[in-house]
């Protein structure tokens, strides 16, 4: 999830957060060229408000979930990130801090791994999409019909995060005590998509599923029980071919356009990918039964 701006927000967040992400809305350059990636993952766990949990150990809980994207992403920069606690929602702020960090905060407590993992899969994906090297060019009014879309990219990754967690700390956990909760991980994933919400109603493909429910999710990015149907759909996707996360830099380089058809998002986002990742918007949009 993502921040809206207010005036509220914004001053109470001047003082920290650059405003260089703030500007005339401009049109969409194209594609840049991709650059080689920066290491591993910078993550600073603000040391406040954690319960039980020492900031060194939620680093390497979030620096594991974080990885098994960002490893398929090998021509990405990300900037550093600061991670900070909230007691409402995820969120990946839309301002840096004063040092230029990408800011996401974060509202779990105590030892639960699963679910701080689950939390910044999903804003790590908005980071990329966002703040990445690539992303940060196609800056965007989040206030945008399709935004829904990246909601279930992001949902996506949570559950990839923690599926692909759980297979590996289960040979090289960040710390050896910490194998015995690899099972935790992928149960934590099996659960959510377990849920009755979360299923497609009996009888009912996921394609005209999507045609019933595209307008109220147009009107609401966040409905969560629906952008949870969408990623278990796009979850085999990304499994199936996970250098396919790399696209997530691209989303949004296309037009500013905030009322634009669905198909024309995913058809902007295709022609913005270089040619190795084009096959993402054709595989989603088959899923949707969208012309691309």
């Amino acid at each position: 999830m993502h921040t809206s701006f207010s005036r509220r927000r914004f001053l109470s967040s001047i003082a920290g957060c650059s405003l260089a992400a703030i500007g005339e809305q401009v049109k969409a350059n194209p594609a840049p060229e991709a650059v080689p990636a920066q290491g591993p993952l910078r993550i600073t766990v603000d040391g406040t408000a954690w319960g039980t949990a020492s900031t060194v150990d939620i680093a390497a809980d979030l620096s594991s979930a974080g990885q098994q994207i960002w490893t398929h992403c090998p021509h990405t920069q990300l900037d550093p990130i600061f991670i900070y606690h909230r007691t409402d929602n995820p969120v990946t702020d839309s301002l840096r801090d004063i040092r230029g960090r990408i800011c996401i905060g974060l509202a779990s407590q105590d030892t639960r791994w699963a679910q701080f993992a689950f939390q910044f899969g999903h804003e790590f994906c908005h980071a990329l999409t966002q703040h990445s090297g690539i992303g940060k060019r196609g800056w965007h009014n989040l206030r945008h019909a399709n935004m829904w879309f990246e909601e279930s990219l992001c949902e996506t990754g949570s559950l990839f995060a923690l599926r692909r967690m759980s297979d590996l700390w289960k040979t090289t956990p960040p710390y050896p005590t910490w194998r015995a909760y690899a099972p935790a991980l992928a149960t934590y994933a099996t659960q959510r998509l377990a849920r009755p919400e979360h299923q497609l109603p009996a009888g009912v493909p996921f394609q005209a599923w999507f045609h019933d429910s595209e307008t109220a999710m147009r009107g609401n990015p966040a409905l969560r029980d629906k952008n949870t149907i969408v990623a278990s759909q796009m979850l085999p996707i990304f499994e199936a071919e996970p250098e396919k996360w790399e696209a997530l830099c691209y989303l949004n380089l296309g037009t500013r356009d905030a009322k634009k058809p669905f198909n024309r998002h995913l058809a902007e986002w295709k022609q913005n990918l270089p040619p190795e990742l084009k096959s993402t918007v054709t595989r989603i949009g088959e899923l949707f039964g969208v012309q691309v």
